[in-house]
């Protein structure tokens, strides 16, 4: 099976060769996600990081009145986990479901270090993804308790370029920390704003 956005991703930002790509051939594992399944649900011990080859998933949890809140979308070329669950081996408070059917590649620690065997700094340029994806976190943690809801929206189409026709409005809002109310005033304002004529 061609997995291109595998392909881009593993050379571009895990530093393998085209060689080394072939090398790993017999250790990629894939899964076909129909939309709304679930690849973990809240509960269960996460084993897996997941890949985006093609589709879109979404990783949120449930607050007390059962409300969904939306931490992460991952599009093709994303990867998405519960790295606490899959580090120390606990159960997650997250689900991982399908936006849209998605073709995911699934990585676990013996994955890793296959494939560090074969390229020696994979584990390092995998180290360095981990700590960007940290600190995105640690951003999108600041943005929510002290970032206008503008400011958040602007961020996320930012991020998320390409799925903004791909998810209903409540998704959006729901990643925003808003309602989908607010969402829509926001979205006016900014029409708005860009449509005032010159003077």
């Amino acid at each position: 099976m061609e997995l291109p956005n595998l392909k881009k991703h593993f050379i571009e930002k895990g530093g393998l060769s085209e060689k080394d790509y072939a090398s790993i051939q017999s250790y990629i594992q894939t899964k076909k996600v129909s939309k709304n399944d679930f690849l973990l649900k809240q509960g269960a011990i996460c084993s897996h990081f997941f890949f985006v080859e093609q589709g879109l998933l979404r990783m949120y949890a449930l607050n007390e009145e059962g409300k969904e809140n939306i931490l992460q979308f991952a599009t093709e070329g994303w990867i998405v986990s519960d790295r606490g669950s899959v580090f120390f081996q606990e159960p997650s408070t997250y689900f991982i479901d399908a936006v849209e059917d998605t073709l995911v590649v699934m990585f676990d620690e013996h994955f890793i270090n296959e494939v560090s065997k074969i390229n020696t700094d994979f584990r390092e340029k995998n180290e360095q993804l981990l700590q960007n994806h940290i600190r995105h976190l640690y951003k999108r943690i600041s943005q929510l308790l002290g970032v206008s809801a503008k400011s958040r929206y602007l961020d996320f189409v930012s991020i998320y370029p390409d799925i903004m026709l791909r998810v209903p409005q409540w998704m959006i809002a729901s990643y925003l920390g808003i309602t989908p109310e607010s969402l829509s005033r926001v979205r006016k304002a900014l029409a708005e704003e860009n449509f005032k004529p010159h003077k």
